[in-house]
């Protein structure tokens, strides 16, 4: 528990340097993943490089930097030709194509966990629905395929429909929409270790402390550990319960919230997500409008990594030095 208010001040005795060094791996990674996207969507998966320009935002490749410098740093991935026109243009190695073939397969298999997950984030929704773009946010740290809005969605009717916003004449944004409420799936991954798994369970208050992990050279914690003993052992509301009598600012609510946060986590592949990712689902979730104060004020639980244009959260009890400690196979 901090009372630091900016990733920036955030004094450096609270820095944890495995998890700086694997933001940096998921920062070269992500890139290399989003151009292999790009290339399996290409009809015969090549691409110019002149055309790949236009996503050096995602790729995050400011200028002066040149694409086809970043491509030749994955020889084992890429591969770089010129045709009869001198036009430069990007394909992808064998072992790239096996790559995705091997990760088509992965995702199928995950496939039903993923759904569980998506449809338990309806669940917790106010509304038991969620628009399309703001589940896309997720889709990649969820496990889903790169196509989810086409297909996917519509092969787990049992979980949850598409729907369109009726006040915009059915011609506004898609939403996706919980079918039925499942009592065993309302069980939060904390209280799954005490009670296991119930078919008619009903959420309720919990009074459970969340795993702690503090950076190896922050060694002491006196002077937050009464208000951590304090707040580990507040009781709060199920993530899966109607919170709308919670006040805002009370340590029940932030106490919630931590929980929220730290279940979206849990589901992700990595234990980790972009911070922005995590505030768009503020009003849908219950959270506060500050949740970056939140994140950095319980340390022991999160780590707040600046690396980058966009902050990461982790999750610390996932990881042991810079590797998770049970790595889902789709985390290369």
């Amino acid at each position: 528990m901090t009372t630091s208010k900016r990733v920036q001040d955030r004094s450096k005795m609270k820095r944890i340097h495995d998890l700086e060094i694997a933001t940096e791996k998921w920062k070269i990674v992500s890139k290399v993943l989003f151009l292999m996207e790009i290339l399996k969507e290409e009809p015969e998966q090549v691409i110019s490089i002149r055309s790949l320009n236009q996503y050096r935002k995602q790729i995050n490749l400011p200028k002066p930097q040149k694409i086809s410098d970043f491509i030749k740093k994955s020889p084992k991935l890429f591969e770089l030709y010129k045709d009869h026109k001198g036009v430069l243009w990007c394909g992808m190695t064998k072992d790239a194509k096996d790559l995705i073939q091997e990760e088509e397969r992965i995702t199928e298999e995950y496939s039903e966990k993923a759904a569980e997950h998506v449809a338990r984030c309806l669940m917790k929704s106010v509304a038991k629905c969620l628009p399309f773009d703001k589940i896309a946010h997720f889709r990649r740290d969820f496990g889903l395929p790169l196509d989810f809005r086409k297909d996917w969605v519509y092969s787990y009717p049992e979980h949850f429909r598409v729907v369109k916003n009726e006040d915009e004449g059915g011609t506004g944004p898609e939403f996706l929409e919980l079918v039925s409420w499942k009592p065993s799936c309302s069980i939060i991954e904390l209280e799954k270790k005490v009670i296991g798994v119930s078919e008619d369970h009903q959420p309720g208050m919990l009074s459970l402390a969340f795993p702690l992990k503090f950076p190896s050279n922050c060694n002491k914690m006196y002077r937050y550990g009464g208000k951590i003993n304090h707040f580990q052992k507040q009781s709060y509301l199920s993530l899966y319960a109607d919170a709308h009598g919670l006040t805002a600012g009370s340590l029940e609510f932030d106490k919630r919230a931590v929980a929220v946060m730290h279940e979206l986590l849990s589901f992700t592949i990595e234990k980790r997500l972009v911070t922005n990712h995590l505030t768009h689902f503020r009003r849908e979730f219950v959270m506060p409008q500050k949740l970056m104060r939140l994140l950095l004020k319980h340390f022991g639980i999160f780590y707040v990594s600046e690396r980058g244009k966009r902050f990461s959260v982790f999750l610390n009890e996932a990881y042991e030095g810079s590797e998770l400690i049970e790595k889902c196979p789709l985390v290369l």
